[in-house]
């Protein structure tokens, strides 16, 4: 019960901590470009139109709503990071022994522990971890979507979602249990193919020459940014509703048209952020290429 509640503390410690980066990058993902682009230089000094990165956007937002501003969504955020530690935890200890039975290998009619590192504990071990992060995503989709919604509100100045309460009753009104888990689908396979790639890789590349989080998580990005735009899409939002974003009838439909349009990485960096050619934006509705 301590290691839990330490848990706890230091999960909420570094949700408040990283927040404000979480909210920037949400605002990015959705396609939310407040400032114009300015001309810098790549890395090989080549003269190009960028987007404004991380610091540049906190202070726009600390202009608008104060550095108070940057923790939009923190509530339900950590809700959701309190309740996702306490199911994980106990979805870990429930499945600790059924899996072990799987450890053991058959040889010749006997058994056999499989041994430490081997392929078959990185089974065991993966299975039962995607067990207990895939019934924590479940349980705390809902935060998750409420926590997206919240973050949103800054692009049309909307007050729709306000708390954690109001917000449950907002979404249950409007669109029902389902409402809860919009974008849940990509999220939970993001999830699951990320953590596979993660310890496959470290298994297999016992030098580490490759930072194999770091792969997995560009594999795997894609999911993330459909599952977040799909959690606020049509939802009544101006960040969710055109000329800001599509309406995507299904994941898949936002999937394709992201795809199309060449912006499955929309996000992934929030320093040195490329100028899509032809790309409109509504500061000076001019096209910058």
């Amino acid at each position: 019960m301590a290691d839990t509640c330490v848990q706890v503390l230091l999960g909420s410690g570094l949700t408040v901590l990283s927040h404000p980066l979480m909210y920037i990058k949400v605002l990015i993902q959705v396609g939310h470009e407040p400032l114009p682009p300015t001309l810098g230089r790549n890395l090989f000094g080549r003269q190009v139109y960028q987007l404004p990165g991380l610091f540049a956007y906190a202070q726009h937002i600390i202009r608008i709503d104060g550095k108070v501003g940057l923790f939009k969504g923190l509530g339900p955020r950590l809700c959701a990071g309190t309740i996702g530690t306490l199911v994980h935890g106990r979805v870990v200890q429930v499945s600790s022994s059924p899996l072990e039975l799987l450890s053991s290998v058959q040889i010749l009619g006997g058994e056999q522990k499989a041994a430490d590192g081997s392929l078959q504990k990185v089974v065991n071990e993966t299975t039962r971890e995607m067990l207990a992060r895939s019934c924590a995503t479940i349980v705390t989709h809902p935060f998750h979507v409420i926590t997206l919604r919240c973050m949103i509100q800054f692009i049309g100045r909307e007050t729709k979602y306000s708390g954690v309460l109001d917000s449950i009753v907002t979404v249950y009104r409007e669109e029902g249990v389902l409402g809860f888990f919009a974008g849940l689908i990509p999220r939970l396979l993001g999830d699951v193919f990320s953590l596979w790639i993660c310890n496959l890789l470290a298994h297999f590349l016992n030098t580490y020459a490759i930072d194999e989080s770091f792969f997995a998580s560009m594999l795997t990005y894609p999911f993330v940014l459909v599952s977040n735009l799909m959690a606020v899409n049509n939802c009544g939002l101006a960040g969710g509703l055109p000329p800001y974003a599509s309406v995507y009838p299904t994941w898949v439909d936002c999937w394709r048209h992201l795809s199309r349009e060449g912006n499955m990485s929309r996000g992934n960096s929030l320093f040195f952020r490329k100028l899509p050619a032809g790309k409109l934006y509504a500061v000076e509705q001019k096209r910058f290429f």
